[in-house]
């Protein structure tokens, strides 16, 4: 599997900047699975208060594993990468970033988007992981209209039941209440496109979406294998490249059921390195593509 990278620079400021040492911009990075190109594609960053990663774990070990990573655990600004499948005749976007309403950090997509020569009209099928701001918001244009309007919606049975069920903003927790309340709007702004695929279903040819709920109820991957190659599209059941790959066993402030999330997550880091698969993960460090691989009594990512 072969990595490359491209540099998008917003304007001449932006590469005066990014000359003089700061951190560049990248549009996208690429891979090939047989004759399939699949990119990651930036919509920024998330800024997220660290207790919604760490909660009640051990602070002493958890201050450990941070410092190996450079992190503090005040505050976490994990990457959001958006994967892209071409393969001459689909254009498949996986999940859509988190629009113009979320966090001002991200739905930065578009752009990414322009540098391949790629608009929303081209688009022929969206597949989510899962329905949280940062994966779905991006699905509605300024005028609430489907941005991508001339593609096949697909999300899990599931995730859909779960947040278009009314009284799921009175059953989750408070702080999760926005939430339930911007799924619901979302995705009945979508409905009519929408169609629902179960654990195991063959979305597309040579993609298959597997349950590992916990991260939300009805939370997706999706293996893409063509010829001899695979990658998988983990989303957030692996949330970051320290603590999740470290102690997969600790549960994860930011899974809505942590008791399956740490099943979920377990059962696919160690499957993902038993397989030596390669995976891209929407919020490990961009470009997100790499490896899990053993690590002492836990794991490490090791990127592409």
């Amino acid at each position: 599997m072969k990595l490359s990278r491209r540099l998008f620079l917003k304007s001449s400021a932006g590469a005066s900047a990014a000359f003089a040492g700061f951190a560049p911009v990248w549009s996208h990075a690429s891979v090939s699975v047989g004759d399939w190109q699949v990119d990651t594609l930036s919509d920024g960053n998330l800024v997220l208060p660290g207790a919604m990663v760490t909660g009640d774990l051990p602070a002493d070990e958890v201050a450990s594993i941070l410092s190996k990573h450079g992190l503090a655990s005040d505050q976490f600004t994990p990457d959001c990468n958006i994967t892209l499948m071409r393969n001459g005749t689909d254009t498949v976007l996986f999940d859509v970033g988190a629009g113009a309403n979320f966090q001002s950090s991200a739905g930065q997509l578009w752009e990414a988007l322009d540098t391949l020569g790629v608009y929303p009209e081209d688009v022929t099928h969206v597949v989510f992981t899962h329905a949280h701001p940062d994966h779905l918001w991006g699905v509605l244009d300024d005028f609430d209209e489907p941005m991508f309007m001339n593609a096949r919606h697909m999300i899990g049975s599931t995730e859909l039941a779960y947040w278009l069920d009314p009284a799921t903003v009175d059953t989750i927790s408070p702080e999760r209440q926005a939430f339930a309340a911007g799924a619901l709007r979302y995705l009945t702004a979508i409905e009519g496109q929408l169609e629902t695929f179960d654990d195991g279903a063959e979305v597309l040819g040579g993609i298959t979406a597997r349950e590992f709920g916990g991260h939300t109820p009805g939370h997706m991957i999706f293996d893409l294998a063509q010829s001899d190659q695979r990658i998988v599209v983990v989303g957030d059941v692996i949330g970051n490249h320290h603590l999740a790959f470290a102690r997969p066993d600790w549960v994860s402030g930011s899974d809505q059921d942590q008791a399956a999330g740490v099943a979920s997550r377990v059962r696919l880091i160690e499957g993902l390195a038993a397989e030596d698969a390669a995976l891209i993960g929407y919020h490990l460090p961009y470009p997100g593509i790499g490896k899990a691989v053993r690590d002492g009594g836990g794991f490490s990512f090791v990127p592409a």
